[in-house]
């Protein structure tokens, strides 16, 4: 429910001012258009662009960004560009699932992996250090990738109980999650906030029961 990655990908259109007409995918019966323009992963987001299909949010970003020049949501200077692109890939590559991982983990292996997810999180509150936004003054590549971070982690704490992004323990990554979320630009671009964590519980449920299952 609400793709954080197409949630990117609407993020950084508005940041340009760039319309743009949304179709909602339903992911368990997939479309014939879903399927036509992302055989490869049939996966969302997909953006269509004078007929032509960009597929993964971040390389569709970043067509985005070299397409309409106005409002750059990469730095201009190369070693910037390229520091953005390694902190895209360790939060996608490293931190989502470590993440994800922790927040449904369970029993013996739980404190394991939010010790794990902590660690990484605590590379990122040293590479904020100084600035409003990892893009500096600005919301730029490394927050858009970095949403599920800002919102969907938050929510997932809630519905689990537990505690990864806190004040007291990352207070610099904590601030930017409500600095981020806060952003006007930004609200228009997330999933509401009751129905996510409805949906999360009606997943929560299910492992429940199917655990009640296997051990009757």
């Amino acid at each position: 429910m609400g793709s954080p990655f197409s949630r990117r990908v609407e993020l950084a259109l508005k940041l340009k001012g760039i319309p743009y007409e949304y179709i909602e995918e339903d992911l368990s019966n997939k479309s014939p258009l879903l399927l036509q323009y992302n055989l490869i992963h049939k996966k969302v987001p997909v953006l269509l662009h004078n007929g032509k299909p960009i597929v993964e949010s971040l390389v569709i970003i970043e067509y985005i960004d070299e397409t309409w020049k106005e409002n750059p949501i990469l730095p201009e200077d190369p070693y910037e560009r390229a520091t953005s692109r390694f902190w895209t890939k360790f939060i996608d590559e490293k931190c989502m699932g470590a993440l994800r991982n922790a927040c449904w983990s369970y029993g013996e292996e739980s404190e394991k992996l939010m010790e794990e997810a902590r660690g990484l999180l605590r590379t990122l509150e040293n590479e904020l250090k100084g600035k409003r936004f990892f893009g500096g003054e600005d919301i730029g590549l490394v927050d858009i990738a970095a949403n599920f971070i800002a919102f969907w982690v938050g929510v997932l704490q809630e519905v689990r109980g537990v505690s990864l992004i806190d004040k007291d323990t990352f207070p610099i990554l904590h601030e930017w999650t409500e600095r981020f979320v806060s952003s006007s630009v930004v609200k228009e671009t997330l999933p509401p906030r009751d129905k996510l964590l409805s949906f999360f519980q009606a997943r929560i449920e299910a492992m429940a029961a199917t655990k009640s299952m296997i051990y009757k």
